[in-house]
């Protein structure tokens, strides 16, 4: 209400909607939006709006910085008040004179990574939004810049003294005293590189630093070794991350202005120094209609709400410096994303890491750009273009018509047709529309982390990112832990086929065992659906890092900035493979890669397990009965002993309890008849396979022993060899019965059933119980020979013969 209540009345101040009614139906629908976590804004939004008169609205700064004491420290200042609100904030320091290079007054500078630590000590005491919150700032050096050898290694040596510190018995949490007392710990690290120096890479040719003042040549190394050592530090620490500079400024907006320098921390907003974008994000699967499809009229409505909402806020809000405010004012950039992508993929039985889920990817988000930039030329044709659209119109009219252009690469044939065709026409009247009467907005999306806003639309997944884990604990700040349970495996196992039973089963076994593989039910060619950023504690799959980079690739031609997005990679990654990742990120045309390998930093906030052993085994699971289920009944006779047999039943047919009940049989036999059952019961529910059981207890001798009236199984050497026997007959396959000795006896007149091989057959006519047994004919004319243990005759049974009488076995091959 506050939020909603106040972006209304400045709304209504400057005299954005035609009538009153459109407000009020404007004011309704932002507020069903959020209420109902279709929607929601960047923190500072929440933090702010309606509490102060000029509230600071967004999440992302850039900021430029000059090769002047002044400017140093004036952007420190920028930065703490920034983070004071709760923003984050990033610099290309580049411009900064290098340690090679000498002062005006003599002597020589210090470098930016000198002045690096005074900024990270002030993001480290200044928390963000005045709460808990960390401070979160990106700091970038371009690849020629004479120190950036020395950039490139100082998170990593500074990540090294705090292992020190932790072995030698400190705090090793992320605000303790190991990490805290190390620098370089409040920002991400990236280089920013061109494709000369990319292409030096691959040639493996040398790279050139050159003075910032003047530009002459300072350093010659092989780019090779550069960006190796990139790797390798990325490889202890995850720092630094890289930044496709010759790939961001192609797709810039507005390059008649400026070229674009740096980003903010998370590097998906990309444009010029001094700016400001306010970010939004769409819960993609709240746009999921009943019949499980995405509804895509419903989220282009949301975008154009929401995306309106946005551009309120441009006018309204308050900046931390002259600078900004006017670049804001004259560029109006705003930041509309998404979260959930990965539950949403997962809900569609899609894997993250393949085709379908990467069209589906790119759909969704050339939607959401195209319908963005049509709603910001709607608003320019009743409220002007921003201020410096004219001298950018051909640059920004063609960067429009890239985006465009690229919908045509999406692959129909993974994609429903009303998605694609919704996607193409969003953009055709971007393009359309924005010929005619210009934009509103330089910028109109980005994939941010959703973090916070993430938790507060109950999101499973964040951003673009598939779910780190099924189960996660996230240690809390100020102590505590949570546990988070993906909620969309639900909806992905039923629109996979598993009934509500299985599900429910399937389920018990995430929650108990953290992993999905290896629960009940479960198929392996639908296990990809539930592939995760790490492997679970008790699992072994998980997304490679190329599946990372691929989905990357097919969103990134669809968004006006970039991707925040965490190449994750297994502990055992080499350095070889992090150079890769930045080889192949170039290759596909991303903006920036950042690097997590899995062990990198001694402690983490986020786990995929609860802290314990590595190698403990995992939990044993116990698949119980439905409250009610169907059941077997059987009375059975053993030597004039009689009792019942009950078998509970899964809703898939397979045993997961028995009842054994002796009739006449005083306490001490009935109880242990009990306590048996009971036991196998459980066996059962453990998973004990019922092959196995059979095997063992079947030809188990003691009394009481004898005839039966069963003809498949005629003699019990006891009651369990029957009860087992029994077992074998009703649940096992032909040939596990006839292992164990079960036999199909029947009258003459009844003809072999085709699940029984011919030669196995044979018509039984059994005197009463007790008395010996005559009148055995068989199908072949071969004699019948004699039993040698109890000189019963004997049946021929598959390649062997079998006494009726005692279970006995001859001239088996």
């Amino acid at each position: 209400g506050r939020v909603v209540g106040t972006i209304a009345r400045w709304a209504d101040e400057m005299s954005w909607f035609a009538s009153q009614q459109d407000l009020e139906a404007f004011s309704d629908e932002l507020t069903y939006l959020l209420v109902n976590q279709h929607a929601s804004f960047n923190s500072p939004v929440w933090f702010n709006v309606g509490i102060e008169p000029k509230p600071q609205c967004s999440a992302c700064f850039i900021n430029s910085v000059g090769d002047t004491m002044e400017s140093i420290l004036g952007l420190a200042k920028t930065e703490g008040m920034l983070f004071k609100h709760g923003s984050g904030t990033g610099s290309n320091l580049s411009g900064i004179r290098s340690s090679y290079e000498r002062l005006a007054g003599g002597g020589m500078a210090s470098g930016p990574v000198s002045f690096m630590k005074g900024f990270d000590a002030f993001a480290g005491v200044i928390k963000s939004g005045g709460k808990t919150r960390r401070a979160a700032k990106m700091v970038i050096l371009d690849a020629d810049h004479p120190d950036i050898e020395q950039f490139i290694s100082c998170k990593a040596d500074e990540e090294r003294k705090a292992w020190t510190l932790i072995d030698a018995g400190y705090d090793g949490s992320i605000d303790g005293p190991a990490y805290g007392s190390v620098f370089f710990q409040n920002s991400n690290n990236s280089v920013r590189v061109s494709d000369d120096f990319m292409q030096a890479v691959e040639q493996d040719s040398e790279w050139t630093t050159r003075a910032v003042t003047d530009g002459t040549p300072i350093k010659k190394l092989p780019a090779r070794e550069l960006l190796r050592k990139m790797a390798q530090a990325a490889h202890v620490c995850g720092d630094p991350g890289i930044q496709y500079d010759t790939n961001i400024n192609a797709w810039h907006t507005c390059p008649n202005t400026d070229r674009i320098n740096a980003s903010n921390p998370c590097s998906e907003y990309m444009f010029l120094d001094d700016t400001a974008c306010n970010l939004a994000s769409l819960n993609l699967m709240k746009f999921v209609d009943a019949q499980g499809e995405f509804d895509a009229e419903a989220f282009r409505h949301a975008v154009r709400t929401v995306f309106t909402a946005m551009e309120i806020l441009v006018g309204n809000a308050s900046y931390p410096t002259a600078a900004i405010e006017r670049n804001s004012h004259l560029f109006r950039p705003l930041g509309i994303g998404y979260a959930n992508l990965g539950a949403l993929l997962m809900e569609r039985g899609l894997p993250y890491d393949s085709d379908g889920g990467r069209n589906y990817a790119a759909a969704i988000t050339a939607l959401m750009t195209g319908e963005a930039y049509a709603q910001s030329a709607r608003m320019a044709s009743h409220h002007g273009t921003f201020e410096g659209y004219a001298v950018n119109r051909d640059p920004m009219l063609g960067v429009i018509a890239k985006h465009r252009n690229a919908v045509n690469r999406i692959d129909p044939a993974h994609v429903p047709q009303p998605l694609v065709a919704a996607a193409r026409q969003s953009w055709d009247d971007a393009y359309s529309l924005g010929e005619q009467f210009g934009f509103r907005n330089a910028q109109a999306s980005v994939l941010a982390p959703t973090g916070t806003i993430g938790f507060m639309m109950d999101c499973d997944t964040t951003g673009i990112e598939p779910d780190i884990a099924l189960v996660k604990y996230k240690r809390l700040v100020g102590g505590g832990m949570l546990k988070i349970v993906n909620n969309t495996v639900p909806d992905a196992l039923r629109r996979l086929g598993y009934g509500e039973t299985q599900t429910k089963e399937i389920m018990n076994y995430l929650e108990e065992n953290e992993t999905i593989e290896g629960a009940p039910h479960v198929k392996s060619s639908h296990l990809p659906v539930f592939d995760c950023a790490f492997k679970p504690l008790r699992g072994s799959r998980s997304i490679s890092y190329r599946g990372h980079l691929r989905m990357m690739a097919a969103v990134q031609p669809f968004l006006s900035g970039a991707i925040s997005k965490t190449i994750n990679m297994p502990s055992d990654s080499s350095v070889e493979e992090i150079e890769k990742v930045y080889i192949e990120g170039w290759k596909m045309g991303l903006k920036a890669v950042a690097i997590y390998r899995d062990g990198c930093k001694r402690t983490q906030p986020l786990n995929t397990g609860k802290e314990q052993p590595a190698a403990q085994a995992p939990k044993p699971y116990r698949r119980r009965l439905p409250d009610e289920r169907r059941a077997i009944t059987h009375h059975f006779e053993v030597e004039g002993h009689e009792g019942y047999i009950t078998v509970g039943l899964h809703e898939d047919g397979t045993p997961g309890e028995i009842f054994l009940k002796m009739a006449k049989e005083g306490s001490t036999i009935s109880g242990l008849m009990d306590n048996f059952a009971t036991a196998i019961s459980m066996a059962l529910q453990y998973g004990v396979p019922l092959p196995v059981l059979v095997d063992k207890f079947s030809h188990t001798r003691f009394e009481p022993s004898g005839m039966t009236r069963n003809p498949n199984i005629p003699f019990a050497k006891s009651v369990t060899d029957y009860v087992f026997r029994w077992l074998a007959s009703k649940l096992l396959s032909p040939d596990e019965q006839h292992a164990v000795g079960v036999i199909h006896a029947r009258s003459g007149a009844e003809e072999a059933t085709p699940s029984e091989p011919a030669e196995a057959t044979a018509t039984a006519r059994v005197r009463p119980h007790g008395g010996p047994r005559t009148g055995i004919t068989f199908q072949s004319q071969e004699d019948a020979p004699s039993c040698a243990d109890c000189g019963s005759i004997m049946v021929r049974n598959a390649s062997c013969y079998k006494c009726l009488n005692c279970g006995s076995t001859a001239g088996c091959s």
